[in-house]
């Protein structure tokens, strides 16, 4: 078995599907080692992702207010010393200090022009204020005025903004789904959305995908998997994913850094099997800016606004490929759930690989047909039956 949200060409589709497609097992694979599958020593060095501590426990007297203010949580390298800094400072003194004594013997003994110097420092700042008015200038031109990129449907957008007139996403939402084969509930499935994290100083969000299988599945293939994607907010590009992976055959830690300097993708994996032990894999492959992983892409579709016949597309990097995710809206229709009657919107997805279109089979994703598009029912046809994934529980999170 692949494991839990590894190759999702179809999204959601397939962490469903991969659920079953093993053979007996029972729990989870064991290996005193496995810590050792988390260190990954060029990640952090290139990563810094910073988290808000959980709030304090609620004092005993009621009458008290909890503690909210904390102190917060780095997956960071240890910042400077204050001994670097203060010395840095003090080396800045001894210069202003030598050059206020050279100022000073200047004019005492007559030697220079006070109106020269005068003149050339003002030529110097007109000189450089010019050449920053004209880069302004030159950037200022340079910014689309149309969103970007282009394949992307601009409604709902204003301009070139990258984010949405309406933001569908709240801390703390969280959608639960049974999934089940045969009416047989087989496993749960949580999307999540968890508190804003600082990666790299950039104000980032933080989206988690955790699925787990139920008892009764345990006795044939154990699943206990989670990923969490961090998303810039400013341009809703994901910087960093981090994969956990513990199943019955396989322990997995998988890391990947979009750059969006250099548009290039990285990719770590650390996994240890039962067949053959403990492998390693690097990969780096140059993308297309505003580029999704396959994780952030179930979040990022929820972003538009999914007109009935409507094909909408944006770009997907995953296992060293630069893909289009492709969904049309075929209907809208009222879905019954354990949550009562909801309006939803039913999307067909596909893929473009290399310029070539690539149905991915009988697989469709409801939306709730408002702003917050939650996604509420998945099903992915396999070849006896179709498993189904769909919403018995949603916390909408704070306003």
């Amino acid at each position: 078995m692949e494991g839990f949200l590894v190759k999702v060409p179809n999204l959601l589709g397939s962490i469903v599907a991969v659920m079953f497609l093993a053979s007996c097992s029972s729990s989870i694979l064991k290996y005193e080692k496995s810590e050792n599958l988390k260190k990954n020593d060029e990640f952090e060095n290139a990563v810094s992702i910073v988290k808000p501590e959980a709030p304090a426990p609620a004092p005993a007297d009621p009458t008290q207010p909890a503690e909210t203010a904390a102190a917060p949580v780095t997956t960071a390298p240890a910042p400077k010393t204050p001994e670097k800094t203060s010395s840095k400072s003090a080396t800045t003194s001894r210069k202003t200090a030598t050059a206020k004594s050279a100022s000073s013997k200047t004019s005492s003994t007559g030697v220079g022009s006070a109106s020269t110097t005068s003149s050339k420092k003002e030529t110097k700042k007109s000189s450089a204020k010019s050449a920053k008015s004209a880069k302004a200038e030159t950037a200022k031109a340079e910014v689309p005025a149309t969103r970007q990129p282009d394949i992307e449907d601009s409604a709902g957008f204003e301009g070139a903004s990258r984010r949405p007139l309406k933001d569908p996403f709240r801390v703390g939402e969280e959608v639960v789904h049974d999934v089940h084969y045969f009416k047989v509930s087989a496993g749960e499935l949580r999307l999540k959305v968890e508190p804003f994290a600082m990666v790299n100083n950039r104000k980032s969000y933080t989206f988690a995908i955790e699925i787990k299988t139920s008892k009764l599945f345990n006795s044939f293939y154990s699943v206990d998997d989670r990923v969490e994607t961090f998303v810039d907010f400013e341009d809703l590009v994901p910087r960093v994913f981090q994969l956990h992976v513990k199943e019955s055959k396989q322990l997995r830690e998988a890391k990947m850094l979009f750059d969006t300097e250099k548009n290039t993708a990285t990719f770590w994996e650390k996994k240890v099997t039962k067949e053959d032990g403990e492998e390693e894999k690097r990969q780096q492959w140059d993308i297309l800016p505003f580029t999704q992983n396959v994780y952030s892409a179930v979040y990022y579709m929820r972003n538009f606004q999914w007109e009935t016949g409507k094909e909408y597309a944006f770009r997907v990097a995953n296992d060293n490929e630069n893909l289009v995710f492709s969904g049309k809206a075929i209907r809208r229709e009222v879905l019954d759930t354990e949550l009562g009657p909801m309006k939803a919107i039913v999307i067909q997805p596909n893929i473009v690989l290399k310029g070539k279109f690539k149905p991915i089979g009988d697989n469709f994703i409801w939306l709730s047909d408002d702003d917050r598009k939650y996604v509420l029912r998945i099903e992915s046809k396999i070849k006896i039956g179709t498993l189904v994934s769909e919403v018995v529980s949603i916390n909408p999170g704070k306003p």
